[in-house]
Protein backbone atom coordinates (compact mmCIF):
# COMPACT_ATOMS: atom_id res chain seq x y z
CA UNK A 1 0.00 0.00 0.00
CA UNK A 2 1.24 3.15 -0.96
CA UNK A 3 2.18 6.08 2.12
CA UNK A 4 -0.62 8.26 0.45
CA UNK A 5 -3.31 5.50 0.50
CA UNK A 6 -2.38 4.27 3.76
CA UNK A 7 -2.26 7.73 4.87
CA UNK A 8 -6.34 8.14 3.80
CA UNK A 9 -6.83 4.83 5.33
CA UNK A 10 -5.55 6.18 8.64
CA UNK A 11 -7.39 9.07 8.55
CA UNK A 12 -10.75 7.63 7.86
CA UNK A 13 -10.02 4.78 10.46
CA UNK A 14 -9.44 7.56 12.92
CA UNK A 15 -12.71 9.39 11.60
CA UNK A 16 -14.60 6.22 12.64
CA UNK A 17 -13.10 5.26 15.89
CA UNK A 18 -13.97 9.19 17.12
CA UNK A 19 -17.27 8.58 15.97
CA UNK A 20 -17.53 5.01 18.04
CA UNK A 21 -16.78 7.06 21.14
CA UNK A 22 -18.28 10.23 20.32
CA UNK A 23 -21.92 8.72 19.01
CA UNK A 24 -21.82 5.58 19.79
CA UNK A 25 -20.57 4.99 23.19
CA UNK A 26 -17.56 3.08 22.71
CA UNK A 27 -14.23 3.10 24.89
CA UNK A 28 -11.54 4.16 22.80
CA UNK A 29 -9.56 1.63 23.73
CA UNK A 30 -12.55 -0.73 22.07
CA UNK A 31 -12.84 1.35 18.98
CA UNK A 32 -8.90 1.45 18.71
CA UNK A 33 -8.67 -2.16 18.43
CA UNK A 34 -11.16 -2.15 15.54
CA UNK A 35 -9.44 0.52 13.42
CA UNK A 36 -6.01 -0.88 14.25
CA UNK A 37 -6.56 -4.09 12.03
CA UNK A 38 -7.29 -1.57 8.70
CA UNK A 39 -4.12 0.21 8.88
CA UNK A 40 -1.12 -0.36 7.94
CA UNK A 41 1.52 -1.73 11.15
CA UNK A 42 3.80 1.58 10.68
CA UNK A 43 0.42 4.14 10.50
CA UNK A 44 -0.32 2.58 14.13
CA UNK A 45 1.23 4.82 16.11
CA UNK A 46 -0.19 8.15 14.52
CA UNK A 47 -3.57 6.11 14.40
CA UNK A 48 -3.60 6.23 18.01
CA UNK A 49 -2.06 10.08 18.78
CA UNK A 50 -4.71 11.55 16.27
CA UNK A 51 -7.76 9.68 17.94
CA UNK A 52 -6.09 10.61 21.72
CA UNK A 53 -5.73 14.25 20.57
CA UNK A 54 -9.01 14.26 18.72
CA UNK A 55 -10.60 13.25 21.91
CA UNK A 56 -8.39 15.78 24.41
CA UNK A 57 -9.22 18.56 22.90
CA UNK A 58 -12.80 17.33 21.63
CA UNK A 59 -14.79 21.08 22.84
CA UNK A 60 -12.05 23.37 21.36
CA UNK A 61 -12.19 21.43 18.05
CA UNK A 62 -16.38 20.96 17.85
CA UNK A 63 -16.27 25.14 18.95
CA UNK A 64 -14.02 25.40 16.36
CA UNK A 65 -15.64 23.19 13.56
CA UNK A 66 -19.29 25.46 14.27
CA UNK A 67 -17.64 28.67 13.70
CA UNK A 68 -16.51 27.41 10.15
CA UNK A 69 -19.27 25.95 9.04
CA UNK A 70 -21.81 28.16 7.14
CA UNK A 71 -24.50 26.02 9.07
CA UNK A 72 -24.49 22.43 11.35
CA UNK A 73 -24.18 19.09 9.49
CA UNK A 74 -27.25 16.87 9.68
CA UNK A 75 -27.07 13.95 12.44
CA UNK A 76 -26.83 11.14 9.64
CA UNK A 77 -23.38 13.27 8.18
CA UNK A 78 -21.93 12.86 11.86
CA UNK A 79 -19.18 11.14 10.29
CA UNK A 80 -17.80 13.84 8.31
CA UNK A 81 -17.75 16.22 11.82
CA UNK A 82 -15.46 13.48 12.98
CA UNK A 83 -13.35 13.46 10.41
CA UNK A 84 -13.12 17.79 10.56
CA UNK A 85 -11.88 17.17 13.80
CA UNK A 86 -9.46 15.02 12.84
CA UNK A 87 -8.49 17.12 10.50
CA UNK A 88 -8.08 20.32 12.85
CA UNK A 89 -6.88 18.11 15.24
CA UNK A 90 -3.52 17.04 12.93
CA UNK A 91 -3.55 20.58 11.74
CA UNK A 92 -3.11 22.04 15.67
CA UNK A 93 -1.80 19.56 17.52
CA UNK A 94 0.43 16.94 15.89
CA UNK A 95 3.35 17.07 13.56
CA UNK A 96 1.94 16.11 10.24
CA UNK A 97 3.16 17.94 7.44
CA UNK A 98 -0.36 20.90 6.85
CA UNK A 99 -0.51 19.90 3.25
CA UNK A 100 -0.71 15.87 4.17
CA UNK A 101 -3.46 16.48 6.71
CA UNK A 102 -5.45 18.47 4.41
CA UNK A 103 -5.26 16.57 1.09
CA UNK A 104 -5.54 13.13 2.65
CA UNK A 105 -8.44 13.97 4.89
CA UNK A 106 -10.07 15.25 2.39
CA UNK A 107 -9.55 11.81 0.08
CA UNK A 108 -10.99 10.07 3.14
CA UNK A 109 -14.25 11.15 2.57
CA UNK A 110 -14.71 8.88 0.02
CA UNK A 111 -13.86 6.37 2.02
CA UNK A 112 -16.37 7.30 4.35
CA UNK A 113 -18.68 7.18 1.76
CA UNK A 114 -19.66 10.44 1.81
CA UNK A 115 -17.60 11.93 -1.62
CA UNK A 116 -20.27 14.97 -1.96
CA UNK A 117 -18.76 16.10 1.44
CA UNK A 118 -14.95 16.46 -0.15
CA UNK A 119 -15.45 19.94 -1.19
CA UNK A 120 -16.70 20.85 1.97
CA UNK A 121 -14.35 19.38 4.01
CA UNK A 122 -11.40 21.10 1.73
CA UNK A 123 -12.95 24.49 2.38
CA UNK A 124 -13.63 23.98 6.35
CA UNK A 125 -9.80 22.91 6.83
CA UNK A 126 -8.06 25.59 4.00
CA UNK A 127 -10.34 28.04 6.15
CA UNK A 128 -9.07 27.07 8.88
CA UNK A 129 -5.53 27.67 7.90
CA UNK A 130 -6.79 31.48 7.03
CA UNK A 131 -8.56 31.73 10.19
CA UNK A 132 -7.50 29.95 13.20
CA UNK A 133 -10.84 30.68 14.88
CA UNK A 134 -10.98 30.41 18.56
CA UNK A 135 -13.98 28.48 20.31
CA UNK A 136 -14.36 30.77 23.79
CA UNK A 137 -17.15 28.38 25.57
CA UNK A 138 -16.01 27.89 28.78
CA UNK A 139 -16.15 23.95 27.91
CA UNK A 140 -13.40 24.54 25.07
CA UNK A 141 -11.25 26.87 26.71
CA UNK A 142 -10.41 24.02 29.11
CA UNK A 143 -11.93 20.71 26.98
CA UNK A 144 -14.25 19.20 29.50
CA UNK A 145 -18.05 19.05 29.80
CA UNK A 146 -19.47 21.81 31.75
CA UNK A 147 -20.99 19.02 34.49
CA UNK A 148 -17.34 18.13 34.92
CA UNK A 149 -16.09 21.62 35.54
CA UNK A 150 -18.73 21.82 38.28
CA UNK A 151 -17.79 19.15 40.27
CA UNK A 152 -14.20 19.66 39.93
CA UNK A 153 -15.12 23.68 41.47
CA UNK A 154 -16.94 22.67 44.34
CA UNK A 155 -14.43 19.73 45.79
CA UNK A 156 -11.53 21.92 44.73
CA UNK A 157 -12.23 25.28 44.32
CA UNK A 158 -8.40 26.17 44.81
CA UNK A 159 -7.02 23.47 42.51
CA UNK A 160 -9.26 22.87 39.90
CA UNK A 161 -7.78 25.06 37.29
CA UNK A 162 -4.68 22.99 38.12
CA UNK A 163 -6.23 19.53 37.70
CA UNK A 164 -7.91 20.68 34.32
CA UNK A 165 -4.93 21.43 32.69
CA UNK A 166 -3.46 18.04 34.38
CA UNK A 167 -5.91 16.23 32.86
CA UNK A 168 -5.37 17.79 28.71
CA UNK A 169 -1.55 16.42 28.96
CA UNK A 170 -0.16 13.77 27.89
CA UNK A 171 0.57 11.19 30.67
CA UNK A 172 4.09 9.87 31.26
CA UNK A 173 4.95 6.36 31.49
CA UNK A 174 6.20 5.14 34.94
CA UNK A 175 7.67 1.42 36.05
CA UNK A 176 7.44 -0.72 38.71
CA UNK A 177 10.48 -2.74 39.45
CA UNK A 178 10.58 -5.69 40.81
CA UNK A 179 12.66 -5.41 44.11
CA UNK A 180 12.83 -9.29 44.74
CA UNK A 181 15.21 -9.20 41.16
CA UNK A 182 16.81 -5.66 40.86
CA UNK A 183 16.69 -2.18 42.55
CA UNK A 184 15.55 0.95 40.31
CA UNK A 185 18.73 1.94 40.97
CA UNK A 186 20.20 -0.89 38.59
CA UNK A 187 17.42 -0.93 36.46
CA UNK A 188 17.87 2.54 36.08
CA UNK A 189 21.34 1.87 34.71
CA UNK A 190 19.91 -0.70 32.51
CA UNK A 191 17.92 1.99 30.61
CA UNK A 192 20.65 4.47 30.43
CA UNK A 193 23.07 2.08 28.62
CA UNK A 194 19.92 1.39 26.30
CA UNK A 195 19.15 5.31 25.88
CA UNK A 196 15.81 5.46 27.73
CA UNK A 197 16.72 7.24 30.91
CA UNK A 198 14.25 7.40 33.77
CA UNK A 199 13.93 9.08 37.30
CA UNK A 200 12.92 8.39 40.19
CA UNK A 201 10.52 10.23 42.59
CA UNK A 202 11.98 8.37 45.79
CA UNK A 203 8.37 6.03 45.94
CA UNK A 204 9.67 2.68 46.29
CA UNK A 205 10.05 0.83 43.16
CA UNK A 206 8.85 3.82 40.65
CA UNK A 207 10.73 4.73 37.79
CA UNK A 208 9.25 7.28 35.16
CA UNK A 209 10.38 7.05 31.58
CA UNK A 210 11.94 9.96 30.19
CA UNK A 211 9.58 9.28 27.01
CA UNK A 212 6.94 6.26 26.57
CA UNK A 213 8.46 3.38 25.20
CA UNK A 214 7.31 0.26 23.42
CA UNK A 215 7.31 -2.64 26.53
CA UNK A 216 9.03 -4.48 24.00
CA UNK A 217 12.22 -2.00 24.02
CA UNK A 218 12.14 -2.70 28.23
CA UNK A 219 14.77 -4.73 28.95
CA UNK A 220 13.23 -7.84 31.31
CA UNK A 221 9.73 -7.05 30.87
CA UNK A 222 9.17 -10.41 29.25
CA UNK A 223 10.88 -12.07 31.99
CA UNK A 224 8.72 -9.87 34.76
CA UNK A 225 11.78 -7.80 36.11
CA UNK A 226 10.16 -4.52 35.37
CA UNK A 227 6.26 -3.58 34.83
CA UNK A 228 4.20 -0.38 33.39
CA UNK A 229 2.17 1.21 36.09
CA UNK A 230 1.80 4.66 37.20
CA UNK A 231 3.46 5.18 40.90
CA UNK A 232 0.29 6.71 42.18
CA UNK A 233 -1.05 3.00 41.81
CA UNK A 234 2.36 1.24 43.28
CA UNK A 235 1.43 2.66 46.56
CA UNK A 236 -1.18 0.47 47.40
CA UNK A 237 1.01 -2.69 47.47
CA UNK A 238 3.39 -2.17 50.15
CA UNK A 239 0.65 -0.34 52.52
CA UNK A 240 -1.79 -2.60 52.47
CA UNK A 241 1.05 -5.10 53.31
CA UNK A 242 2.15 -2.75 55.91
CA UNK A 243 3.29 -5.14 59.20
CA UNK A 244 2.06 -8.34 56.92
CA UNK A 245 -0.48 -10.35 55.90
CA UNK A 246 -1.37 -14.28 55.03
CA UNK A 247 -4.06 -14.24 53.59
CA UNK A 248 -4.88 -11.40 51.03
CA UNK A 249 -7.78 -10.72 49.17
CA UNK A 250 -7.28 -8.40 45.90
CA UNK A 251 -11.28 -7.37 44.62
CA UNK A 252 -11.74 -5.78 41.52
CA UNK A 253 -8.21 -6.92 40.54
CA UNK A 254 -7.96 -6.76 36.69
CA UNK A 255 -5.85 -5.71 34.87
CA UNK A 256 -3.34 -7.30 37.40
CA UNK A 257 -0.92 -4.55 38.39
CA UNK A 258 -1.54 -4.54 42.06
CA UNK A 259 -1.79 -8.16 42.28
CA UNK A 260 1.34 -8.69 40.81
CA UNK A 261 3.13 -5.75 42.91
CA UNK A 262 1.14 -7.72 46.24
CA UNK A 263 2.88 -10.76 44.76
CA UNK A 264 5.81 -9.90 44.42
CA UNK A 265 6.45 -7.80 47.50
CA UNK A 266 4.54 -10.58 49.95
CA UNK A 267 6.57 -13.35 48.85
CA UNK A 268 5.50 -17.44 48.27
CA UNK A 269 3.88 -17.61 51.51
CA UNK A 270 0.44 -15.87 50.97
CA UNK A 271 -2.18 -17.26 50.06
CA UNK A 272 -3.60 -14.42 47.75
CA UNK A 273 -7.85 -14.33 45.95
CA UNK A 274 -7.98 -11.95 43.16
CA UNK A 275 -11.53 -11.75 41.78
CA UNK A 276 -13.30 -9.57 38.96
CA UNK A 277 -17.15 -9.92 37.44
CA UNK A 278 -15.49 -9.92 33.89
CA UNK A 279 -14.18 -12.91 32.43
CA UNK A 280 -12.37 -10.79 29.98
CA UNK A 281 -10.54 -8.74 32.12
CA UNK A 282 -9.70 -11.41 34.19
CA UNK A 283 -7.52 -12.96 31.73
CA UNK A 284 -5.57 -10.12 31.66
CA UNK A 285 -5.20 -10.50 36.10
CA UNK A 286 -3.91 -14.24 34.45
CA UNK A 287 -1.76 -12.69 31.59
CA UNK A 288 0.15 -10.39 33.79
CA UNK A 289 0.64 -12.90 36.39
CA UNK A 290 2.31 -15.54 34.27
CA UNK A 291 4.43 -12.73 33.33
CA UNK A 292 5.50 -12.11 36.86
CA UNK A 293 5.59 -15.08 37.99
CA UNK A 294 3.12 -14.80 40.41
CA UNK A 295 0.96 -17.39 42.40
CA UNK A 296 -2.50 -16.62 42.87
CA UNK A 297 -6.69 -17.68 42.95
CA UNK A 298 -8.32 -16.29 40.55
CA UNK A 299 -12.34 -15.99 40.42
CA UNK A 300 -14.59 -14.47 38.47
CA UNK A 301 -16.91 -13.34 40.70
CA UNK A 302 -18.99 -10.28 42.08
CA UNK A 303 -17.16 -8.61 44.98
CA UNK A 304 -20.23 -7.47 45.91
CA UNK A 305 -22.03 -10.74 46.10
CA UNK A 306 -19.53 -12.73 49.01
CA UNK A 307 -22.18 -15.29 49.26
CA UNK A 308 -21.63 -16.46 45.84
CA UNK A 309 -17.73 -17.19 46.20
CA UNK A 310 -16.25 -16.90 49.94
CA UNK A 311 -15.25 -20.02 51.79
CA UNK A 312 -16.00 -18.03 55.32
CA UNK A 313 -12.16 -18.04 56.25
CA UNK A 314 -11.74 -14.12 57.26
CA UNK A 315 -8.54 -12.31 55.27
CA UNK A 316 -6.27 -10.39 56.48
CA UNK A 317 -5.76 -7.60 54.12
CA UNK A 318 -8.44 -6.46 51.44
CA UNK A 319 -7.56 -4.38 48.45
CA UNK A 320 -10.92 -3.17 47.07
CA UNK A 321 -9.91 -0.77 44.13
CA UNK A 322 -13.73 0.25 43.17
CA UNK A 323 -15.06 0.74 40.13
CA UNK A 324 -15.48 4.59 39.60
CA UNK A 325 -15.68 7.83 37.50
CA UNK A 326 -12.00 7.36 36.36
CA UNK A 327 -11.80 10.70 36.55
CA UNK A 328 -8.02 10.93 38.11
CA UNK A 329 -6.98 9.66 34.77
CA UNK A 330 -8.45 11.29 31.77
CA UNK A 331 -4.99 11.65 30.87
CA UNK A 332 -4.90 8.38 30.00
CA UNK A 333 -8.19 7.81 29.04
CA UNK A 334 -9.40 10.95 27.48
CA UNK A 335 -12.52 9.29 25.88
CA UNK A 336 -13.45 9.16 29.64
CA UNK A 337 -15.00 13.04 29.22
CA UNK A 338 -17.32 12.19 26.85
CA UNK A 339 -18.44 8.57 28.11
CA UNK A 340 -18.97 9.52 31.80
CA UNK A 341 -22.26 11.59 32.77
CA UNK A 342 -23.01 13.54 35.90
CA UNK A 343 -25.65 11.10 36.70
CA UNK A 344 -23.07 8.57 36.57
CA UNK A 345 -21.41 9.56 39.64
CA UNK A 346 -24.45 9.11 42.41
CA UNK A 347 -24.68 5.58 40.61
CA UNK A 348 -21.21 4.89 41.46
CA UNK A 349 -21.19 5.93 44.71
CA UNK A 350 -23.98 3.77 45.75
CA UNK A 351 -22.08 0.81 44.10
CA UNK A 352 -18.57 1.59 45.86
CA UNK A 353 -20.42 1.91 49.15
CA UNK A 354 -22.03 -1.56 48.88
CA UNK A 355 -18.90 -2.80 48.15
CA UNK A 356 -17.36 -1.75 50.95
CA UNK A 357 -20.10 -2.79 53.10
CA UNK A 358 -20.11 -6.24 51.47
CA UNK A 359 -16.89 -6.82 52.30
CA UNK A 360 -16.27 -6.00 55.41
CA UNK A 361 -17.34 -8.67 57.35
CA UNK A 362 -14.47 -10.88 55.41
CA UNK A 363 -12.09 -9.05 57.30
CA UNK A 364 -10.49 -10.54 60.35
CA UNK A 365 -10.43 -8.47 63.49
CA UNK A 366 -7.32 -6.19 63.63
CA UNK A 367 -7.15 -6.79 59.49
CA UNK A 368 -6.64 -4.26 57.15
CA UNK A 369 -8.87 -2.81 53.95
CA UNK A 370 -7.74 -0.42 52.09
CA UNK A 371 -9.83 1.39 49.58
CA UNK A 372 -8.69 2.71 46.49
CA UNK A 373 -10.32 4.87 43.80
CA UNK A 374 -8.68 6.59 40.53
CA UNK A 375 -11.47 9.46 40.95
CA UNK A 376 -11.00 12.84 42.43
CA UNK A 377 -14.84 13.32 42.90
CA UNK A 378 -15.65 13.79 46.62
CA UNK A 379 -19.17 11.96 45.97
CA UNK A 380 -16.95 8.61 45.22
CA UNK A 381 -14.25 9.13 47.95
CA UNK A 382 -14.00 10.52 51.35
CA UNK A 383 -18.36 10.84 51.24
CA UNK A 384 -18.27 7.00 51.00
CA UNK A 385 -15.69 6.07 53.17
CA UNK A 386 -17.14 8.97 55.57
CA UNK A 387 -20.53 7.31 55.09
CA UNK A 388 -19.21 3.65 55.77
CA UNK A 389 -17.41 4.62 59.34
CA UNK A 390 -20.33 6.35 60.45
CA UNK A 391 -22.34 2.80 60.28
CA UNK A 392 -19.85 0.68 60.84
CA UNK A 393 -18.29 0.87 64.97
CA UNK A 394 -15.91 -1.19 64.36
CA UNK A 395 -13.86 0.21 61.26
CA UNK A 396 -11.93 3.21 62.03
CA UNK A 397 -9.27 5.20 59.83
CA UNK A 398 -5.55 4.45 59.94
CA UNK A 399 -3.73 7.44 59.65
CA UNK A 400 -0.75 5.44 58.05
CA UNK A 401 1.45 5.96 54.96
CA UNK A 402 3.68 3.68 53.19
CA UNK A 403 6.00 5.89 52.23
CA UNK A 404 6.89 9.50 53.92
CA UNK A 405 8.00 10.40 50.51
CA UNK A 406 4.42 10.61 49.34
CA UNK A 407 2.76 12.59 52.12
CA UNK A 408 3.83 16.06 51.07
CA UNK A 409 2.13 15.05 47.78
CA UNK A 410 -1.27 14.14 49.02
CA UNK A 411 -4.49 16.22 50.21
CA UNK A 412 -5.55 15.25 53.17
CA UNK A 413 -9.62 14.59 53.29
CA UNK A 414 -12.31 14.09 55.77
CA UNK A 415 -11.33 10.65 55.45
CA UNK A 416 -8.45 9.33 53.16
CA UNK A 417 -5.99 10.84 51.24
CA UNK A 418 -5.94 12.05 47.57
CA UNK A 419 -3.25 12.67 44.75
CA UNK A 420 -4.48 15.00 42.58
CA UNK A 421 -3.45 14.25 39.02
CA UNK A 422 -0.25 15.97 37.24
CA UNK A 423 1.17 16.26 40.72
CA UNK A 424 4.91 15.39 40.17
CA UNK A 425 3.53 13.94 36.99
CA UNK A 426 1.48 11.02 39.22
CA UNK A 427 -2.03 10.42 37.80
CA UNK A 428 -5.22 10.88 40.75
CA UNK A 429 -6.14 8.19 43.01
CA UNK A 430 -7.73 8.20 46.37
CA UNK A 431 -7.03 6.28 49.59
CA UNK A 432 -8.38 5.57 52.58
CA UNK A 433 -6.87 2.39 55.15
CA UNK A 434 -9.23 1.29 57.26
CA UNK A 435 -8.62 -1.55 60.40
CA UNK A 436 -11.30 -3.53 62.05
CA UNK A 437 -11.22 -3.05 65.75
CA UNK A 438 -12.84 -4.63 68.74
CA UNK A 439 -16.00 -3.10 69.52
Amino acid sequence: MSSNKSGVVLRAEAARAVHAVRANGQSLDEALALAAGKVDPAEQALLRHLCYETLRHHWQLRGQIALLLARPLARRDALIEDLLAVGLAQLQHSRVAEHAAVSQTVEAVRLLRKPKFSGLVNAVLRRFQREQPVADSEEAQHNHPAWMLQRLRRDWPDDWERIVAANNERAPMWLRVNSQIQTPAEYAELLEESAEPASSLGLDAALRLAEPQSVDTLPGFAEGNVSVQDAAAQLAAPWLLADGGERILDACAAPGGKTAHLLELAGPKVALSAIDNDAGRLQRVADTLARTGGNATLLHADASKPEEWWDGTPFDRILLDAPCSASGVIRRHPDIRLLRRDSDIAVLALRQLQMLTALWPLLSAGGRLLYITCSVFAEENDEVVAAFLGSHADAQEEDLLPNNNIRALMNRKTAGWQILPGTECLDGFYYACLTKVTV
